[in-house]
Protein backbone atom coordinates (compact mmCIF):
# COMPACT_ATOMS: atom_id res chain seq x y z
CA UNK A 1 0.00 0.00 0.00
CA UNK A 2 2.68 2.72 0.88
CA UNK A 3 4.69 1.72 -2.52
CA UNK A 4 1.18 2.19 -4.76
CA UNK A 5 1.05 5.60 -2.63
CA UNK A 6 4.53 6.45 -3.05
CA UNK A 7 4.27 5.90 -6.85
CA UNK A 8 0.80 7.81 -6.90
CA UNK A 9 2.65 10.80 -6.32
CA UNK A 10 5.53 10.36 -8.09
CA UNK A 11 2.85 10.24 -11.23
CA UNK A 12 1.40 13.81 -9.66
CA UNK A 13 4.49 14.91 -9.60
CA UNK A 14 5.63 14.57 -12.97
CA UNK A 15 2.46 15.58 -14.33
CA UNK A 16 2.73 18.77 -12.91
CA UNK A 17 6.16 19.22 -13.87
CA UNK A 18 5.05 18.10 -17.15
CA UNK A 19 4.53 21.43 -19.05
CA UNK A 20 8.25 22.61 -17.77
CA UNK A 21 10.15 19.62 -18.89
CA UNK A 22 8.16 17.62 -21.19
CA UNK A 23 6.99 18.14 -24.73
CA UNK A 24 10.68 19.77 -25.94
CA UNK A 25 8.91 19.87 -29.09
CA UNK A 26 6.15 23.28 -28.04
CA UNK A 27 8.90 25.32 -28.08
CA UNK A 28 11.64 24.38 -30.38
CA UNK A 29 14.09 27.21 -31.15
CA UNK A 30 13.89 29.61 -28.47
CA UNK A 31 16.86 31.16 -27.14
CA UNK A 32 17.88 32.79 -23.86
CA UNK A 33 16.94 35.93 -25.44
CA UNK A 34 13.39 35.49 -26.31
CA UNK A 35 12.77 33.64 -22.89
CA UNK A 36 13.74 37.07 -21.24
CA UNK A 37 11.51 38.59 -23.12
CA UNK A 38 8.78 36.80 -22.05
CA UNK A 39 9.87 37.02 -18.69
CA UNK A 40 6.44 38.58 -17.11
CA UNK A 41 6.03 41.79 -14.97
CA UNK A 42 6.21 41.04 -11.14
CA UNK A 43 3.24 41.59 -8.91
CA UNK A 44 4.18 44.28 -6.18
CA UNK A 45 2.18 45.64 -3.13
CA UNK A 46 1.98 49.24 -3.71
CA UNK A 47 1.20 51.73 -0.96
CA UNK A 48 -0.46 55.18 -2.02
CA UNK A 49 1.02 58.47 -0.97
CA UNK A 50 -2.13 60.68 -1.81
CA UNK A 51 -1.51 64.63 -2.76
CA UNK A 52 -3.42 65.04 0.35
CA UNK A 53 -1.15 63.17 2.41
CA UNK A 54 1.97 64.32 1.07
CA UNK A 55 0.93 67.95 1.11
CA UNK A 56 -0.11 67.29 4.92
CA UNK A 57 3.46 66.78 5.52
CA UNK A 58 4.97 69.21 3.91
CA UNK A 59 2.94 71.86 5.85
CA UNK A 60 3.47 70.58 9.08
CA UNK A 61 7.12 69.15 8.71
CA UNK A 62 9.35 70.77 6.65
CA UNK A 63 12.23 73.39 8.08
CA UNK A 64 11.74 75.49 5.67
CA UNK A 65 7.93 76.73 7.36
CA UNK A 66 9.86 76.91 10.65
CA UNK A 67 12.14 79.36 8.94
CA UNK A 68 9.70 80.98 7.42
CA UNK A 69 7.74 81.29 11.26
CA UNK A 70 11.60 82.71 12.39
CA UNK A 71 10.57 86.01 9.61
CA UNK A 72 7.39 86.53 11.90
CA UNK A 73 9.29 86.35 14.83
CA UNK A 74 12.19 88.79 13.90
CA UNK A 75 8.87 91.33 13.48
CA UNK A 76 7.73 90.87 16.59
CA UNK A 77 11.05 91.09 18.24
CA UNK A 78 11.46 94.18 16.38
CA UNK A 79 7.94 95.56 17.54
CA UNK A 80 8.81 94.53 21.30
CA UNK A 81 12.44 96.47 20.89
CA UNK A 82 10.79 99.77 19.43
CA UNK A 83 8.43 99.77 22.37
CA UNK A 84 11.06 100.02 24.41
CA UNK A 85 11.73 103.18 23.82
CA UNK A 86 8.95 104.33 25.74
CA UNK A 87 9.77 101.96 28.81
CA UNK A 88 9.83 104.32 32.33
CA UNK A 89 13.47 104.39 33.12
CA UNK A 90 15.21 104.16 36.09
CA UNK A 91 18.74 106.51 36.45
CA UNK A 92 20.63 106.34 40.12
CA UNK A 93 24.04 108.32 39.99
CA UNK A 94 26.19 107.89 42.57
CA UNK A 95 29.65 109.37 42.89
CA UNK A 96 32.24 110.06 46.00
CA UNK A 97 35.50 111.12 47.51
CA UNK A 98 37.50 110.02 50.45
CA UNK A 99 40.59 110.93 51.26
CA UNK A 100 43.33 110.63 54.61
CA UNK A 101 40.24 110.70 56.18
CA UNK A 102 38.67 113.87 54.55
CA UNK A 103 35.22 113.58 52.58
CA UNK A 104 35.75 115.37 49.65
CA UNK A 105 32.16 114.88 48.05
CA UNK A 106 29.70 112.53 48.21
CA UNK A 107 26.88 112.89 45.35
CA UNK A 108 23.87 110.93 45.07
CA UNK A 109 21.51 111.74 41.67
CA UNK A 110 18.47 109.15 41.63
CA UNK A 111 15.94 110.19 38.33
CA UNK A 112 13.19 108.18 37.32
CA UNK A 113 12.00 109.22 33.57
CA UNK A 114 8.62 108.57 31.78
CA UNK A 115 9.19 108.86 27.75
CA UNK A 116 6.03 110.16 26.19
CA UNK A 117 4.63 110.22 22.24
CA UNK A 118 5.30 113.84 21.34
CA UNK A 119 8.66 113.93 22.34
CA UNK A 120 7.90 115.13 25.82
CA UNK A 121 9.45 113.14 28.78
CA UNK A 122 7.90 113.71 32.56
CA UNK A 123 10.54 113.48 35.08
CA UNK A 124 11.05 113.20 39.27
CA UNK A 125 14.55 113.28 40.42
CA UNK A 126 15.90 113.37 43.89
CA UNK A 127 19.56 114.52 45.05
CA UNK A 128 21.43 114.43 47.60
CA UNK A 129 25.05 115.87 47.92
CA UNK A 130 27.55 116.62 50.77
CA UNK A 131 31.40 117.15 51.24
CA UNK A 132 33.97 119.68 52.32
CA UNK A 133 34.69 120.08 48.44
CA UNK A 134 31.31 120.17 47.01
CA UNK A 135 31.23 122.34 43.86
CA UNK A 136 28.47 124.91 45.29
CA UNK A 137 26.45 124.80 41.97
CA UNK A 138 25.11 121.41 43.29
CA UNK A 139 25.06 122.19 47.17
CA UNK A 140 21.60 120.85 48.69
CA UNK A 141 19.80 121.18 52.06
CA UNK A 142 20.19 118.89 54.53
CA UNK A 143 18.15 115.98 53.71
CA UNK A 144 17.95 116.41 49.91
CA UNK A 145 16.23 118.15 47.10
CA UNK A 146 13.61 116.59 45.12
CA UNK A 147 12.43 117.91 41.79
CA UNK A 148 9.49 117.45 39.38
CA UNK A 149 9.61 118.34 35.50
CA UNK A 150 9.10 118.05 32.22
CA UNK A 151 11.30 118.18 28.42
CA UNK A 152 10.02 118.39 25.25
CA UNK A 153 11.05 119.86 21.90
CA UNK A 154 9.25 122.45 20.44
CA UNK A 155 10.71 122.36 16.64
CA UNK A 156 12.87 119.20 15.59
CA UNK A 157 11.67 116.85 17.37
CA UNK A 158 7.82 117.41 18.54
CA UNK A 159 5.53 115.64 15.80
CA UNK A 160 7.91 113.16 14.89
CA UNK A 161 10.76 112.05 16.79
CA UNK A 162 13.44 109.02 16.38
CA UNK A 163 11.56 107.04 18.76
CA UNK A 164 8.08 108.07 17.31
CA UNK A 165 9.32 106.63 14.04
CA UNK A 166 11.17 103.18 15.14
CA UNK A 167 7.90 102.52 16.32
CA UNK A 168 6.05 103.05 13.90
CA UNK A 169 8.29 101.34 11.59
CA UNK A 170 8.44 98.23 13.58
CA UNK A 171 4.81 97.92 13.26
CA UNK A 172 4.96 98.29 9.84
CA UNK A 173 8.07 96.10 9.89
CA UNK A 174 5.93 93.37 11.31
CA UNK A 175 3.23 93.52 8.37
CA UNK A 176 5.84 93.21 5.73
CA UNK A 177 7.71 89.97 7.52
CA UNK A 178 4.25 88.49 8.03
CA UNK A 179 3.51 88.91 4.04
CA UNK A 180 7.14 87.95 3.39
CA UNK A 181 6.56 84.50 5.50
CA UNK A 182 3.53 83.97 3.69
CA UNK A 183 5.58 84.77 -0.04
CA UNK A 184 8.22 81.85 1.71
CA UNK A 185 5.45 79.42 2.33
CA UNK A 186 3.90 79.54 -1.23
CA UNK A 187 6.58 78.92 -3.00
CA UNK A 188 7.60 76.07 -0.74
CA UNK A 189 3.81 74.56 -1.48
CA UNK A 190 3.86 76.04 -4.98
CA UNK A 191 7.10 73.85 -5.91
CA UNK A 192 6.33 71.02 -3.57
CA UNK A 193 3.45 70.33 -5.86
CA UNK A 194 5.11 70.38 -9.03
CA UNK A 195 7.96 67.76 -7.37
CA UNK A 196 4.23 65.98 -6.99
CA UNK A 197 3.10 66.40 -9.95
CA UNK A 198 6.04 65.49 -12.01
CA UNK A 199 6.27 61.92 -10.02
CA UNK A 200 2.49 61.73 -11.01
CA UNK A 201 3.69 62.07 -14.63
CA UNK A 202 6.56 60.01 -14.48
CA UNK A 203 4.90 56.64 -12.86
CA UNK A 204 1.99 56.74 -15.52
CA UNK A 205 4.45 56.86 -18.18
CA UNK A 206 5.80 53.78 -16.50
CA UNK A 207 2.17 52.25 -16.37
CA UNK A 208 1.68 52.88 -20.15
CA UNK A 209 5.22 51.10 -20.45
CA UNK A 210 4.44 48.40 -18.52
CA UNK A 211 0.71 47.73 -20.10
CA UNK A 212 2.40 48.07 -23.68
CA UNK A 213 5.04 45.75 -22.96
CA UNK A 214 2.53 43.09 -21.78
CA UNK A 215 0.47 43.58 -24.76
CA UNK A 216 3.89 43.40 -26.81
CA UNK A 217 4.45 40.22 -24.98
CA UNK A 218 1.31 38.40 -25.85
CA UNK A 219 1.42 39.02 -29.00
CA UNK A 220 5.35 37.53 -29.26
CA UNK A 221 3.62 34.68 -28.13
CA UNK A 222 0.78 34.58 -30.58
CA UNK A 223 3.08 35.27 -33.31
CA UNK A 224 5.82 32.64 -32.18
CA UNK A 225 3.06 29.93 -31.89
CA UNK A 226 2.21 31.22 -35.57
CA UNK A 227 5.55 30.19 -36.60
CA UNK A 228 5.70 26.95 -34.53
CA UNK A 229 2.22 25.45 -36.55
CA UNK A 230 3.69 27.51 -40.05
CA UNK A 231 1.12 30.03 -40.06
CA UNK A 232 3.51 33.04 -39.79
CA UNK A 233 6.74 33.98 -41.08
CA UNK A 234 9.90 33.51 -39.32
CA UNK A 235 10.83 37.20 -39.63
CA UNK A 236 7.26 37.96 -37.66
CA UNK A 237 8.95 36.40 -34.60
CA UNK A 238 12.24 38.31 -34.69
CA UNK A 239 10.56 41.66 -35.58
CA UNK A 240 7.90 41.08 -32.02
CA UNK A 241 10.55 40.20 -29.98
CA UNK A 242 12.54 43.50 -31.08
CA UNK A 243 9.47 45.15 -30.19
CA UNK A 244 9.18 43.81 -26.73
CA UNK A 245 12.94 44.28 -25.97
CA UNK A 246 12.57 48.11 -26.96
CA UNK A 247 9.62 48.20 -24.79
CA UNK A 248 11.12 46.61 -21.96
CA UNK A 249 14.27 48.90 -22.93
CA UNK A 250 12.19 52.03 -22.85
CA UNK A 251 10.31 50.99 -19.26
CA UNK A 252 14.00 50.45 -17.76
CA UNK A 253 14.56 53.69 -18.89
CA UNK A 254 11.30 55.44 -17.61
CA UNK A 255 11.94 53.33 -14.01
CA UNK A 256 14.68 54.77 -13.58
CA UNK A 257 13.34 58.13 -14.16
CA UNK A 258 10.42 57.78 -12.22
CA UNK A 259 12.54 56.16 -9.36
CA UNK A 260 14.99 60.03 -9.65
CA UNK A 261 11.70 62.08 -9.28
CA UNK A 262 10.60 60.09 -6.24
CA UNK A 263 13.60 60.90 -4.90
CA UNK A 264 13.40 64.33 -5.80
CA UNK A 265 9.54 65.03 -4.63
CA UNK A 266 11.40 62.78 -1.19
CA UNK A 267 13.78 66.48 -0.87
CA UNK A 268 10.06 68.03 0.60
CA UNK A 269 8.96 65.07 3.09
CA UNK A 270 10.25 65.49 7.32
CA UNK A 271 8.76 64.06 10.08
CA UNK A 272 9.97 65.94 13.78
CA UNK A 273 12.92 67.43 12.05
CA UNK A 274 13.81 63.81 10.11
CA UNK A 275 13.47 63.86 6.31
CA UNK A 276 12.06 61.32 4.77
CA UNK A 277 12.30 59.28 1.55
CA UNK A 278 9.87 57.60 -1.17
CA UNK A 279 10.29 53.57 -1.24
CA UNK A 280 9.84 52.11 -4.70
CA UNK A 281 6.08 50.52 -3.26
CA UNK A 282 5.39 53.57 -2.84
CA UNK A 283 3.43 55.18 -5.82
CA UNK A 284 1.58 59.01 -6.06
CA UNK A 285 -2.38 59.39 -7.46
CA UNK A 286 -3.65 61.22 -10.17
CA UNK A 287 -5.88 64.31 -8.12
CA UNK A 288 -8.95 65.40 -9.14
CA UNK A 289 -9.63 69.22 -9.68
CA UNK A 290 -11.86 69.14 -6.79
CA UNK A 291 -9.37 67.94 -4.41
CA UNK A 292 -6.69 70.36 -5.75
CA UNK A 293 -9.02 73.26 -5.73
CA UNK A 294 -9.50 72.54 -2.19
CA UNK A 295 -5.92 71.39 -0.96
CA UNK A 296 -4.16 74.82 -2.51
CA UNK A 297 -7.17 76.88 -1.71
CA UNK A 298 -6.83 78.74 1.93
CA UNK A 299 -8.99 81.03 4.12
CA UNK A 300 -8.04 83.92 4.72
CA UNK A 301 -5.06 84.18 2.44
CA UNK A 302 -6.16 83.24 -1.30
CA UNK A 303 -7.64 86.41 -2.85
CA UNK A 304 -8.72 88.17 -6.18
CA UNK A 305 -7.79 91.59 -5.17
CA UNK A 306 -3.99 92.45 -5.55
CA UNK A 307 -4.15 95.06 -3.08
CA UNK A 308 -4.58 91.59 -0.41
CA UNK A 309 -1.46 89.79 -2.83
CA UNK A 310 1.22 89.07 0.19
CA UNK A 311 3.52 90.63 -2.33
CA UNK A 312 1.84 94.01 -2.66
CA UNK A 313 1.03 94.07 0.63
CA UNK A 314 4.68 93.52 1.67
CA UNK A 315 5.77 96.22 -0.74
CA UNK A 316 2.96 98.57 0.59
CA UNK A 317 4.52 98.12 4.82
CA UNK A 318 7.74 98.73 3.11
CA UNK A 319 6.87 101.83 1.45
CA UNK A 320 4.86 103.12 4.12
CA UNK A 321 7.92 102.55 6.66
CA UNK A 322 10.23 104.57 3.96
CA UNK A 323 7.29 107.35 4.01
CA UNK A 324 7.74 107.23 7.79
CA UNK A 325 11.88 107.71 7.53
CA UNK A 326 10.69 110.23 4.85
CA UNK A 327 9.22 112.51 7.33
CA UNK A 328 11.54 111.77 10.62
CA UNK A 329 14.43 112.92 8.13
CA UNK A 330 12.15 116.03 6.66
CA UNK A 331 11.25 117.19 10.32
CA UNK A 332 15.38 117.43 10.77
CA UNK A 333 15.26 120.60 8.74
CA UNK A 334 13.71 122.05 11.84
CA UNK A 335 16.18 123.78 14.17
CA UNK A 336 16.72 122.09 17.12
CA UNK A 337 14.71 123.76 20.17
CA UNK A 338 14.66 121.49 23.49
CA UNK A 339 13.43 122.93 26.83
CA UNK A 340 13.22 122.05 30.08
CA UNK A 341 11.41 122.58 33.32
CA UNK A 342 11.61 121.27 36.67
CA UNK A 343 9.95 122.18 39.59
CA UNK A 344 12.73 121.66 43.29
CA UNK A 345 11.57 121.53 46.62
CA UNK A 346 13.52 120.43 49.52
CA UNK A 347 10.11 118.94 51.80
CA UNK A 348 8.54 115.83 49.47
CA UNK A 349 5.12 117.65 50.86
CA UNK A 350 5.28 121.25 49.23
CA UNK A 351 4.85 119.28 45.81
CA UNK A 352 1.03 119.72 46.47
CA UNK A 353 1.70 123.46 46.89
CA UNK A 354 3.15 124.28 43.52
CA UNK A 355 6.12 127.40 43.51
CA UNK A 356 7.21 128.93 40.66
CA UNK A 357 10.05 130.39 42.54
CA UNK A 358 11.83 127.48 43.14
CA UNK A 359 12.68 126.20 39.92
CA UNK A 360 15.18 124.50 37.43
CA UNK A 361 14.93 125.33 33.63
CA UNK A 362 17.25 125.01 30.69
CA UNK A 363 17.18 125.53 26.98
CA UNK A 364 19.26 124.35 24.07
CA UNK A 365 19.26 125.74 20.28
CA UNK A 366 21.36 124.19 17.82
CA UNK A 367 21.04 125.02 13.74
CA UNK A 368 23.22 123.70 10.88
CA UNK A 369 23.75 126.72 8.35
CA UNK A 370 23.57 124.73 5.28
CA UNK A 371 21.72 121.36 6.31
CA UNK A 372 23.62 119.64 3.29
CA UNK A 373 23.75 116.81 5.35
CA UNK A 374 19.72 116.94 6.26
CA UNK A 375 18.73 117.71 3.01
CA UNK A 376 20.56 114.74 1.23
CA UNK A 377 19.47 112.77 3.32
CA UNK A 378 15.90 113.84 2.46
CA UNK A 379 16.79 113.45 -1.30
CA UNK A 380 18.15 110.00 -0.60
CA UNK A 381 14.63 108.96 1.37
CA UNK A 382 12.67 110.18 -1.59
CA UNK A 383 14.81 108.14 -4.14
CA UNK A 384 14.48 105.33 -2.03
CA UNK A 385 10.92 105.94 -2.05
CA UNK A 386 10.18 106.12 -5.56
CA UNK A 387 12.08 102.92 -6.40
CA UNK A 388 9.78 101.09 -3.93
CA UNK A 389 6.67 102.99 -5.88
CA UNK A 390 7.82 101.73 -8.82
CA UNK A 391 8.42 98.32 -7.95
CA UNK A 392 4.90 97.78 -6.32
CA UNK A 393 3.40 99.20 -10.00
CA UNK A 394 5.64 96.37 -11.78
CA UNK A 395 5.07 93.78 -9.68
CA UNK A 396 1.09 94.88 -9.88
CA UNK A 397 1.20 94.28 -13.42
CA UNK A 398 3.33 91.73 -13.12
CA UNK A 399 0.59 89.35 -10.95
CA UNK A 400 -1.97 90.71 -13.22
CA UNK A 401 -0.59 89.65 -16.26
CA UNK A 402 0.29 86.42 -14.62
CA UNK A 403 -3.11 85.52 -13.29
CA UNK A 404 -4.56 86.21 -17.27
CA UNK A 405 -2.08 84.04 -18.54
CA UNK A 406 -2.48 81.24 -16.27
CA UNK A 407 -6.23 81.52 -16.91
CA UNK A 408 -5.89 81.56 -20.42
CA UNK A 409 -3.30 78.01 -20.15
CA UNK A 410 -6.10 76.41 -17.81
CA UNK A 411 -8.96 77.28 -20.81
CA UNK A 412 -6.37 75.98 -23.53
CA UNK A 413 -5.50 72.33 -21.17
CA UNK A 414 -8.80 71.73 -20.91
CA UNK A 415 -9.64 71.78 -24.48
CA UNK A 416 -6.28 70.08 -25.24
CA UNK A 417 -7.23 67.42 -23.03
CA UNK A 418 -10.46 66.96 -24.99
CA UNK A 419 -8.99 66.43 -27.77
CA UNK A 420 -6.40 63.61 -27.34
CA UNK A 421 -8.86 61.93 -25.22
CA UNK A 422 -10.37 61.76 -28.67
CA UNK A 423 -7.41 61.04 -30.52
CA UNK A 424 -6.81 58.19 -27.87
CA UNK A 425 -9.99 56.48 -28.83
CA UNK A 426 -9.49 56.75 -32.05
CA UNK A 427 -6.20 55.14 -31.89
CA UNK A 428 -7.15 52.46 -30.05
CA UNK A 429 -10.12 51.77 -32.32
CA UNK A 430 -7.68 51.63 -35.09
CA UNK A 431 -5.67 49.46 -33.44
CA UNK A 432 -8.22 47.21 -32.98
CA UNK A 433 -9.15 46.54 -36.31
CA UNK A 434 -5.14 46.28 -37.77
CA UNK A 435 -5.87 43.70 -34.97
CA UNK A 436 -8.11 42.07 -36.55
CA UNK A 437 -6.89 42.47 -40.37
CA UNK A 438 -3.47 40.75 -38.91
CA UNK A 439 -5.78 37.84 -37.76
CA UNK A 440 -7.31 37.33 -40.92
CA UNK A 441 -4.03 37.44 -43.03
CA UNK A 442 -4.94 40.85 -44.50
CA UNK A 443 -2.31 43.22 -42.37
CA UNK A 444 1.55 42.77 -41.11
CA UNK A 445 3.16 43.07 -37.68
CA UNK A 446 4.70 46.41 -38.86
CA UNK A 447 1.01 48.10 -39.69
CA UNK A 448 0.54 46.81 -36.03
CA UNK A 449 3.35 48.02 -34.51
CA UNK A 450 3.10 51.10 -35.94
CA UNK A 451 -0.26 51.75 -35.05
CA UNK A 452 0.34 50.79 -31.38
CA UNK A 453 3.24 53.30 -31.58
CA UNK A 454 1.35 56.04 -32.41
CA UNK A 455 -1.62 55.08 -29.53
CA UNK A 456 1.69 54.98 -26.76
CA UNK A 457 2.66 58.71 -27.65
CA UNK A 458 -1.11 59.87 -27.78
CA UNK A 459 -0.89 58.10 -24.02
CA UNK A 460 1.93 60.10 -23.35
CA UNK A 461 0.70 63.60 -24.45
CA UNK A 462 -2.37 62.86 -22.91
CA UNK A 463 -0.50 62.31 -19.11
CA UNK A 464 1.54 65.31 -20.04
CA UNK A 465 -1.12 67.52 -20.49
CA UNK A 466 -2.81 66.34 -17.40
CA UNK A 467 0.26 67.19 -15.49
CA UNK A 468 0.43 70.64 -17.48
CA UNK A 469 -3.18 71.41 -16.55
CA UNK A 470 -2.57 70.41 -12.70
CA UNK A 471 0.52 72.29 -12.69
CA UNK A 472 -1.51 75.12 -14.32
CA UNK A 473 -4.01 75.13 -11.47
CA UNK A 474 -1.04 75.40 -9.19
CA UNK A 475 -0.08 78.55 -10.91
CA UNK A 476 -3.08 79.86 -10.68
CA UNK A 477 -3.28 79.71 -6.67
CA UNK A 478 0.07 80.37 -6.54
CA UNK A 479 -0.82 84.02 -8.31
CA UNK A 480 -3.93 84.58 -6.31
CA UNK A 481 -2.87 84.34 -2.99
CA UNK A 482 -0.64 82.39 -0.71
CA UNK A 483 -0.32 79.29 1.02
CA UNK A 484 -0.42 78.58 4.87
CA UNK A 485 0.17 76.09 6.89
Amino acid sequence: MKKILKYSIVLILFSLLQPVFGQPDTLPNYKIEERKALKELPEEVKYVLTFEEYLGYVKQHHPLLKQANLKLSVGEANLLRARGGFDPKIEVDYNRKKFKNTEYYDELNTTFKIPTWYGIELKANFEENTGQFLNPSVTVPEGGLYSAGVSFSLAQGFFINKRMATLKKAKFFLDQTAAERDLLVNNLIFEASKAYFEWVKAYNEQTIYENFLSNAVMRFKGVKRGVDVGDKAAIDSIEAKIVVQNRRLNLEAVRLKTRKIALEASNYLWLNSVPLQIREKIVPELPNKAILSNLLYLEGITSISQTNHPKIRSLNAKITGLEIDRAYKRNKLLPKLDLQYNFITADMGNFDNFNTSNYKAGVNFSFPLFLRKERGEVRLANLKLQDVNYERIAASLNIQNKIDAVYASIDSLEEQQELISDIVVNYETLLIAEERKFQLGESSLFLINSREQKLIQANLKANELQIKFLNANASLYNALGISEQ
